[in-house]
């Protein structure tokens, strides 16, 4: 049985809650789903320092004692996540930003991948589509999760019957989306894009930093400073040559800084 696990942003169980529900709902309706609620609220995180010693050293290293690694085991742990938030001022909420800040190491030392993420906003007037593309793009596609298009749904009431039908069959094409990841059987092929941004980082680290750096370990001892991408992936000739050149690329980069 898979499991799915949402991170819920809102300090309130009103309209990201209930879509989450209703998500839920729909998910279960494809296959025996094992679905946990997590209210970010209800967990204990202090604010980041800016030390940089998870950066630099390790996470482990992190002087603030609290919940962090009971919300990362839960990441670990699940097949699934979803990232569920309204908008707070044209951004997540505070508790939700504040976990990204407290595992912003992840972007350093991706570690999710087979794992399906999406992300679920709700809005009044408008910004939620921003906000959407920022837990797409900046965080689950760099933390390593593979994407399923999320949804931004505007949840302003009163609301009349056709809205909410609109949002009910946003909500049913997300999951739809989210179960046929959750099911892949083969890792998806990396765009260009996520490609060039792994040859890139995984040279420039390779010739700037050393064994002092947790960020060179960690690549070290997944074996990506020779290896294709971050997984076994299927590359054809043309991917294959666009990383050769990314990695030629870096080196000039490196040289000519």
């Amino acid at each position: 049985m898979k499991k799915v696990t949402a991170f819920i942003g809102s300090p309130r169980k009103q309209a990201t809650y209930q879509a989450v529900q209703e998500f839920e709902k729909s998910l279960k309706s494809y296959g025996e789903i094992d679905f946990e609620y997590v209210f970010l609220k209800d967990y204990h995180l202090e604010y980041c320092s800016g030390c940089c010693l998870c950066f630099d050293k390790g996470e482990e290293y992190c002087p603030l004692k609290d919940d962090r690694d009971l919300l990362l085991e839960k990441l670990y742990n699940s097949d699934g996540v979803i990232f569920a938030t309204p908008n707070y001022s044209f951004q997540v909420t505070a508790p939700m930003k504040n976990l990204l800040d407290r595992i912003a190491f992840v972007h350093h030392r991706p570690r999710f991948f087979g794992k399906t993420f999406t992300a679920i906003v709700t809005y009044g007037i408008f910004g939620g589509a921003s906000i959407l593309k920022y837990l797409e793009t900046m965080v689950g596609e760099n933390f390593g999760f593979h994407m399923a298009r999320g949804c931004s749904l505007r949840t302003l009431e009163p609301r009349t019957e056709r809205q909410q039908r609109k949002i009910s069959q946003e909500i049913k094409n997300t999951s739809m989306r989210f179960y046929k990841e959750l099911m892949r059987q083969t890792p998806p092929t990396p765009s260009f894009f996520r490609l060039m941004i792994f040859r890139l980082t995984r040279t420039s680290m390779k010739l700037m930093l050393d064994e002092k750096n947790r960020d060179y370990r960690y690549y070290k001892e997944k074996s990506w400073f020779e290896s294709d991408y971050y997984y076994d992936a299927s590359l054809g000739f043309i991917k294959k040559s666009v990383g050769y050149f990314c990695d030629f690329l870096g080196q000039q980069m490196v040289k000519h800084r």
